[in-house]
C-alpha cells in the first residue's frame, strides 16, 4: 500500500515547449521482411541440382565408337607385341623357358580377348521397342440395357486408360455379360466387320480362369510369348501387351497395347484404381438390378 502510495504522489513534470513532430511524406511506412520481394528480376534455381554422370552421358551419345573400341584396342596390342617380337632378336619360335615369350603369349591372349570383346559388342545390339498400328477395324459396342450413368463411366474409363496408356482395345466384361468392347478389334474374314467378344469362351479359357483364382492383375508384358493368346482372338492380331484387370469377382478387363512392355508401373496402378471404381459401380447396378428382378417375381 505504500509503494502504491508514493507512484500516485510522483508527478510527472509537464514541459509546454515540448513538441511533436509529425514524420516527413516520404518516410516508408511499410517494412517489407526481404529485399528479394521488391524485386522484379527472375533469379536463378537454388535447390538440389541431378548430378550427371559423363561417362554414360558419353557413352549413350557414342554408342557405335564405344562398341568398336576393343576392336581398335586388340588390333593395336596384337601389331605392338608382334612388333616388339620382330624388333627385339628373339627366336620367333616361343620358348617356355623364356621370360620375354611367355610374356608375349600373355599379352597376345589379352589382345585376342579385347577383339572378341568387341565383335560381341557389335554384333548384340538392344532391340528398339517402337509402337505398332494395330491391325484391325475400330468397333464400338455397348450393352444397351445398361443406365445411361453406367454407360457414360465405361466410356470415361475408356478415356482415362486411353489417353494416359498405351491402350488401343478395352473389353469389359462383367457378370458374364460383354459390356464395352471398343477401340481396335479383330478383322473377321468374312466381312469387314469386328471380332465380336464370345464371353462363354473367354470365361471358361485359362487366362481368365488364372486371373479369377488370383484376383490379381496380370500382365502380359510381350503377349506374342504366351500360349493364352489363342483365348482373345477379339483382340487385333499384332497387339503387343495386354493387361487382365479383374473387377472382383464377377468381372474382368482386357487391355490391349500397341507396344511391348509399354504399360509402365504408374499405368498397371492407374488401371487397377480405375478396375476398383468400375468394380463398386457395376457392382451396386447389377445389386440393384437383382433385387428389382426378385420383387418382379413375387
Amino acid at each position: 500500500m505504500e509503494a502504491a502510495r508514493f507512484i500516485n504522489q510522483i508527478q510527472i513534470p509537464k514541459n509546454p515547449n515540448r513538441r511533436f513532430s509529425r514524420p516527413p511524406l516520404d518516410f516508408p511506412r511499410i517494412i517489407r521482411a526481404s529485399s528479394s520481394s521488391t524485386s522484379q528480376e527472375p533469379k536463378s534455381y537454388r535447390g538440389p541440382k541431378p548430378s550427371k554422370n559423363l561417362v554414360a552421358d558419353f557413352v549413350s551419345r557414342n554408342d557405335d565408337s564405344v562398341r568398336s573400341l576393343p576392336i581398335y584396342v586388340g588390333g593395336a596390342s596384337l601389331l605392338a607385341v608382334l612388333f616388339n617380337r620382330a624388333v627385339s632378336g628373339i627366336a620367333p619360335v616361343a620358348d617356355a623357358s623364356s621370360s620375354q615369350s611367355r610374356a608375349d603369349l600373355l599379352a597376345l591372349g589379352l589382345a585376342v580377348t579385347n577383339l572378341l570383346t568387341g565383335l560381341v559388342w557389335l554384333s548384340i545390339r538392344p532391340k528398339t521397342i517402337t509402337p505398332v498400328e494395330p491391325e484391325g477395324v475400330d468397333c464400338k459396342v455397348l450393352e444397351p440395357n445398361l443406365p445411361a450413368s453406367i454407360l457414360s463411366e465405361l466410356l470415361w474409363a475408356w478415356e482415362s486408360i486411353k489417353v494416359a496408356t498405351c491402350c488401343k482395345s478395352l473389353v469389359i466384361v462383367y457378370n458374364g455379360i460383354c459390356l464395352l468392347q471398343i477401340g481396335m478389334a479383330a478383322k473377321s474374314p468374312d466381312a469387314n466387320k469386328a471380332v465380336l467378344v464370345n464371353t462363354d469362351k473367354l470365361m471358361t479359357g485359362s487366362v481368365y480362369q488364372g486371373v479369377f483364382k488370383s484376383k490379381a492383375q496380370s500382365y502380359l508384358a510381350n503377349l506374342s510369348l504366351y500360349p493364352g493368346r489363342s483365348e482373345l482372338p477379339f483382340l487385333p492380331p499384332n497387339t503387343q501387351a495386354v493387361i487382365l484387370q479383374p473387377l472382383g469377382d464377377k468381372g474382368i478387363a482386357v487391355i490391349g497395347g500397341n507396344t511391348i512392355r509399354g504399360f509402365t508401373s504408374s499405368d498397371q496402378a492407374w488401371i487397377s484404381s480405375i478396375g476398383e471404381k468400375l468394380d463398386a459401380t457395376l457392382g451396386r447396378c447389377f445389386l440393384d438390378s437383382d433385387e428389382i428382378s426378385q420383387e418382379t417375381d413375387r
